[in-house]
């Protein structure tokens, strides 16, 4: 994000010298271009419908919710997806992600009238300074923070509005963009939403269907983030190590490393900085509250994010106007990040008009069914991770899938709190990969990192992740993890 001038109000857009770059003109030339590769899986899909006989459970109403009988699926005349629809699908991938969408670009002009007071930038300096010669007890803290999150309220979407500010930080601290992107990204979803302590989006809804006490099973998973938790904040420590002691080995994305080292030993910030971020601070005060006592969700946060904007620019002495243009400012940064949500939901609208999605679960459930009984609930993990590439969304996987696993595992000798845990551990793990996760491009393109250097930077973590997460389903299934 832009370093703006900490001693003085400044009205000078987002897009000029110290700037964000503009996404939708300079997305990353190297490697894989998002949209690119987005394009080609849609066309993959399209194919596929007319390879694939479509099929279809039956849909019935269980607490509210929409789920699949799975007694129900029987095959039905395909229904191919042609040239001209496949094309018409991304609009309607788009208004699918809409919701997303828009909080992506409410956020983002909320987010440069933040900047354009220069209290974001002056609090990355001050935290620079305190932290310069303690920055190594920054990452277990700012990973433990994040994970509490993800693991007790279910953060997901709302992780893009740390990036911007954590990004430039660890830059300060003579770390690089992935350090920071990696504390959020892999702290929120990698570490807190996997292990789902009392996560309503995935633990919650998988055991309602499973017929499961609500958050039962609490103490394995209590053991699940910690190993996680540990993993994380050394595969990233090792990381900013090696950047801290060679600042050339690390990725910057569209942050220019020199634009956030030269940091005054002095430096203090003024009154109307400090007042400022008092608000930010409150802002996510609230924001917790409203989660875990209020139900909120997408529309209340990035309401609450625009007010807290708007106050923190009346406290920085901007007027209407310079609100007004960093609001378009930093919305228009957002453009590539909330765009690619879109293009990714595609993906599904073009599966579920062409009838595949149900003859895909349907199939892969057959495929567990048949595994050697010792390996069942790996099987299940397996099933659900490659699932998650079409059903990225965690609530929606489990409502898909669950009413067909539960009474799966009840034949194969799999105690339904198992499949739960197969269900949310597939799913977490997958959501660090997929490009079809419009949580991780969008924060990607906040970041300015490609995909393709993200894959390589994390494959070997999330190697490590399907080991333990194996080793967690063994002991499940060794000591029947229940309640039943």
């Amino acid at each position: 994000m832009d370093n703006l001038p900490n001693e003085q109000i400044t009205s000078e857009p987002l897009n000029q010298k110290n700037k964000v770059p503009n996404e939708l003109t300079e997305l990353p030339e190297k490697g894989i271009n998002p949209f690119v590769l987005m394009f080609i899986v849609i066309v993959i899909v399209t194919i596929l419908t007319y390879i694939l006989p479509a099929g279809q459970y039956e849909r019935i109403e269980k607490d509210g919710r929409s789920v699949v009988d799975p007694t129900s699926f029987e095959f039905i005349e395909s229904t191919p997806v042609g040239l001209l629809q496949m094309f018409s699908s991304i609009h309607a991938g788009m208004v699918e992600g809409s919701s997303i969408i828009l909080f992506v670009f409410l956020f983002g002009g909320a987010l440069g009238i933040m900047q354009a007071t220069g209290a974001l930038d002056s609090f990355i300096k001050f935290v620079a300074v305190r932290f310069g010669t303690k920055e190594k007890l920054l990452i277990p803290l700012m990973v433990l923070i994040f994970a509490s999150l993800g693991t007790l309220i279910g953060s997901a979407e709302d992780a893009l509005v740390y990036i911007a500010i954590i990004v430039p930080m660890t830059i300060a601290l003579g770390f690089d963009a992935l350090t920071g992107f990696a504390i959020v990204i892999l702290g929120t979803l990698a570490t807190g939403f996997i292990s789902g302590i009392t996560n309503p989006f995935n633990v919650g809804v998988a055991q309602s269907i499973a017929e499961l006490p609500m958050y039962s099973g609490m103490g394995l998973r209590i053991a699940i983030l910690a190993v996680f938790y540990i993993v994380t904040v050394m595969y990233i420590y090792f990381h900013a190590m090696k950047v801290k002691r060679n600042p050339e080995l690390g990725e910057y994305g569209k942050f220019r490393r020199e634009d956030h080292t030269m940091v005054d030993d002095n430096f203090k910030m003024s009154k109307r900085h400090s007042a400022a971020l008092l608000i930010l601070l409150l802002n996510f005060i609230l924001l917790i509250y409203g989660v875990i006592k209020l139900g909120w969700y997408i529309s209340e946060i990035g309401g609450l994010f625009l007010l807290s904007a708007i106050i923190m620019g009346m406290i920085g002495g901007l007027s209407s106007s310079k609100m007004a243009n960093g609001f378009i400012s930093g919305a228009g940064s957002m453009v590539s990040g909330a765009l690619i949500i879109g293009v990714a939901q595609t993906i599904l609208v073009i599966i579920t008009s062409g009838g595949l999605l149900d003859t895909i679960l349907y199939y892969a459930a057959g495929l567990v069914e048949y595994l050697p009984p010792a390996i069942n609930a790996i099987g299940m993990f397996i099933v659900q991770m490659f699932l998650n590439f079409i059903v990225p969304s965690g609530s929606g996987q489990a409502a898909l899938t669950m009413p067909i696993m539960a009474p799966l595992a009840d034949i194969m000798g799999v105690t339904r709190q198992t499949a739960v845990l197969a269900f949310q551990l597939g799913d977490g793990i997958s959501n660090m990969i997929f490009p079809t996760s419009g949580v991780l491009l969008a924060g990607l393109a906040v970041a300015g990192i490609s995909f393709t250097k993200w894959v390589k930077w994390v494959l070997p973590f999330l190697m490590i992740q399907i080991i333990v997460a194996i080793i967690f389903l063994i002991i499940a299934q060794s000591i029947q993890y229940g309640p039943f």
